[in-house]
């Protein structure tokens, strides 16, 4: 049994590809490990908020300095951070949007980035990531094929959560992609394609 998190954020409703694909991906690793638990944590819905200056100061200050209020709004970034800890693994529904992620992917992401949480220094400088042992599947979806082709040197999407996720400890990532769902000799089975080609390992 393993417990699994939904991270959905395209600004599409539930004929969304990317959360097609991902609940594709998460039916499959439902039929491999029985009984498993499901967390749905949909970006758009919840309106999660980018960063600013004051939230960034508030998650860099010490719980013991901070007053009522403060503490209130650290906790709705503690509390994605104890969702994604509490993962075996986590599934991120990732359209691409103008060549990269949804915004609210990425403020999801800072949200997450915690210094001394989920990443470290060594003593040799170098960063470690602290988050551990999680499996993660990307379901991207695109208009046009960004794996191959003229169109690879645009994809801001898998290579930058292999990175970035990657420099928090979350390396064993596998992406799955519904590509060329806009192109006309395509899209007729562009997301039959995708489905199919889902495997877990």
């Amino acid at each position: 049994m393993k417990h699994i998190l939904h991270v959905m954020s395209s600004i599409q409703p539930q004929e969304s590809y990317s959360i097609k694909l991902g609940k594709a991906i998460i039916e499959k690793i439902q039929q491999k490990y029985p009984n498993s638990t499901l967390d749905e944590l949909n970006l758009t819905e919840l309106d999660i908020p980018h960063l600013n200056p004051e939230s960034l100061r508030k998650l860099f200050t010490p719980a013991d300095f901070l007053n009522k209020e403060e503490t209130e709004s650290v906790a709705f970034s503690n509390n994605l951070l104890q969702q994604l800890l509490a993962a075996d693994i986590v599934v991120i529904g990732a359209p691409l949007y103008n060549f990269t992620i949804p915004s609210t992917l990425k403020a999801w992401i800072d949200h997450i980035t915690r210094p001394g949480i989920t990443f470290g220094y060594g003593a040799d400088g170098r960063p470690t990531g602290l988050i551990k042992d999680k499996k993660v599947y990307v379901a991207m979806s695109s208009g046009g094929v960004y794996s191959e082709g003229a169109g690879k040197v645009n994809d801001f999407v898998v290579p930058y959560l292999q990175a970035f996720l990657g420099f928090l400890g979350m390396t064993n990532l596998t992406a799955f992609r519904a590509e060329g769902l806009k192109v006309p000799e395509l899209k007729e089975y562009a997301m039959t394609k995708a489905i199919n080609s889902v495997t877990i390992d």
